[in-house]
């Protein structure tokens, strides 16, 4: 396994170009499946999670072709190439667990399957049983459309007697709402006969991006980015040419290098609206942000103010950030709260970050961080993607050198982190385990 060593201390400065969202092109690939004819979407990003979903569609029949990347410019890092996806079996109806318990998101190939082949055998995601898990939402949605369904040897079964059929539905869930279950329906609807009509749908960009796309392909879709999603049917999609949105969640995580660092980025191809509450959290804590264009330039100053926190979804603060403000807050000028309404048990940063020298306590979905005046490095482990973001981000402003083992995890989300990183003054490397 790959571990990153980083000796902190450094000031970043410089430019960094966003790459396309990982949450946005994963069940966009997915919705591919529906297409007849070639699809060509740009600024993909590079992700071991892409290279699974990319396996897994071109198991179900798909043509899969990644181009060069394109010159890169000036230090940074060449990223994504377009991808060319064409189906050209569509007998395969199984989507494997050997692929789906490395992904989660591959749980979006259940609606494309069911609208267009009838048929729909996705293993059951991480080995976890259908209830009160978010796939039950996706499958209830499903079922409202017409969609039948059993369990079979650790699967899903979905089928479907002649074509689904619209209806009006609610999709909210115990969290709230669901973004890849609002995907999956979306993409159901978008070939059901007549109008379906989603009520409490998730409005995140990746939900508006990928309907957007489906529009492209013919399909008939109103009000995304509102609760209420409006789908008339119809009988065919065709290929298009989509560009991925900028990843939103990448881009803040610079922006909070940028600030822990006391640094200076210019983060480039990205859109500021999608952060907004991010932005103004970051502003209260004492980051400076402008926008010019499709830039943000990001800065700090030397003191940093304590903040209070919630994450909720969008336009809400977004738990895949959560960590990284962590992060941040360790060096807070007192003492900050952080709650977490998502996913109430995504804290395993907190102990790494503790060893670290970071003082967090943890009570039930609350973390209560009291500033520190350095981190110190240490040898971590990361356990997710974000926590992984997060200690990166310690690492970089820590007293001495930090070894972040098992960073397989950041792999998954951060398109070239190390490169882009090192263009803009970090001090780190990534070293193969012997």
């Amino acid at each position: 396994m790959d571990s990153f060593l980083i000796r902190g201390g450094t000031r970043l400065k410089g430019k960094i170009e966003i790459s396309g969202s990982k949450n946005s092109a994963l069940p966009i690939i997915a919705a591919t499946l529906m297409a007849k004819g070639k699809t060509t979407l740009k600024s993909v990003p590079r992700l071991s999670d892409i290279d699974s979903m990319n396996k897994l569609i071109g198991e179900l029949g798909c043509h899969v072709y990644r181009h060069d990347s394109p010159a890169s410019d000036g230090d940074m890092p060449s990223l994504n190439g377009p991808l060319d996806i064409e189906v050209t079996d569509e007998k395969n109806c199984e989507a494997r667990y050997d692929i789906v318990k490395t992904m989660r998101a591959s749980i979006c190939v259940l609606g494309p399957l069911l609208a267009k082949r009838g048929k729909a055998i996705v293993s059951i995601p991480g080995g976890c049983a259908i209830g009160d898990r978010p796939v039950d939402l996706h499958v209830r949605g499903l079922q409202k459309l017409g969609a039948e369904f059993r369990t079979e040897n650790g699967n899903i079964v979905g089928e479907v007697r002649g074509r689904l059929k619209g209806c009006r539905m609610y999709l909210g869930g115990a969290q709230g709402p669901t973004v890849l279950g609002t995907i999956n329906v979306l993409c159901a609807a978008a070939l059901a006969e007549g109008e379906t009509v989603l009520v409490g749908a998730a409005c995140e960009p990746e939900v508006v991006d990928c309907a957007e796309m489906l529009i492209k392909m013919g399909a008939k879709i109103k009000g995304h980015g509102t609760p209420e999603i409006r789908i008339e049917g119809v009988s065919e999609l065709i290929g298009t040419e989509h560009r991925i949105i900028p990843d939103r969640i990448e881009c803040g995580t610079f922006m909070i290098a940028a600030a822990i660092t006391n640094g200076e980025l210019e983060l480039r191809h990205c859109n500021l609206d999608h952060l907004i509450a991010v932005q103004d959290r970051l502003e209260d804590v004492g980051v400076r942000i402008q926008r010019e264009n499709g830039t943000i330039h990001a800065s700090s100053a030397r003191r940093l103010n304590t903040v209070e926190m919630t994450t909720q979804p969008y336009p809400g603060f977004p738990t895949d950030l959560q960590a990284q403000l962590m992060a941040l807050l360790c060096l807070g000028d007192g003492i900050s709260v952080v709650t977490e309404r998502i996913f109430p048990d995504r804290f395993l940063h907190v102990g790494e970050l503790n060893r670290m020298g970071a003082r967090i306590r943890k009570e039930g979905p609350t973390a209560i961080i009291q500033g520190t005046k350095e981190l110190q490095g240490a040898s971590v482990m990361a356990s997710d993607l974000r926590a992984s973001a997060a200690l990166v981000l310690a690492g970089l402003v820590a007293k001495g050198t930090t070894r972040i083992d098992r960073v397989y995890h950041i792999d998954r989300g951060y398109e070239k982190i190390e490169q882009k990183l090192a263009a803009v003054g970090a001090d780190i490397e990534r070293v193969k385990e012997k």
